[in-house]
């Protein structure tokens, strides 16, 4: 039994959810998103509220049925208010800025690395050392800032590198000096 699945999905006003078939469309102030779901699964919408139930108990749709409910209530998420992941940057010399529609990081590299926000996506700067990237559709934004960390992940000795916000680096004793 999926507690999860059985939940309804309680739609805030502003957004309006249409089902075709199993193609699912959610429409808010902050845009648009679309998901294709299981046959297996069906979704009707009721009187504000959205009802995810599956065709029978066969292992592949108890699976597919709390999956279903949490990607159409991140797209409800997504669209009334958004989703933001706060990146961090620690290290001397280290520092990002933002010039147009794109991110230039400087990362001890001999060169700047450039990277241009994805469609659906915005990042923001608020200082030299922080990045904030938003967006509508949870799963691009985790996307692109997994993106931004890779290119200095977090490392144990000195804690240099991009971090998340609130992310615990477990540090590591450096050497010790042989006699």
């Amino acid at each position: 039994m999926s507690r999860i699945g059985n939940k309804p999905v309680v739609v805030p006003a502003g957004v309006e959810i249409t089902v075709n078939g199993n193609l699912v469309t959610v429409k808010g102030p902050k845009g648009e998103l679309q998901q294709e779901i299981n046959e297996n699964i069906s979704v009707k919408v009721e009187d504000g509220q959205v009802v995810v139930e599956r065709a029978s108990n066969e292992r592949e749709d108890r699976s597919q049925h709390g999956l279903v409910r949490t990607l159409i209530n991140n797209m409800v998420i997504g669209v009334s208010e958004g989703y933001a992941k706060k990146l961090e940057i620690n290290g001397v010399g280290y520092k990002v800025e933002k010039k147009g529609k794109v991110l230039v990081l400087n990362l001890g590299f001999s060169h700047p690395i450039e990277m241009e926000d994805p469609e659906g996506i915005t990042t923001e700067c608020p200082s030299a050392t922080e990045i904030v990237v938003k967006g509508s559709d949870k799963a691009l934004v985790g996307n692109y800032a997994a993106n931004i960390r890779k290119w200095r992940k977090p490392e144990p000795y000195k804690g240099k590198g991009i971090k998340y916000e609130g992310e615990y680096i477990r540090r590591k004793e450096g050497k010790t000096g042989a006699k």
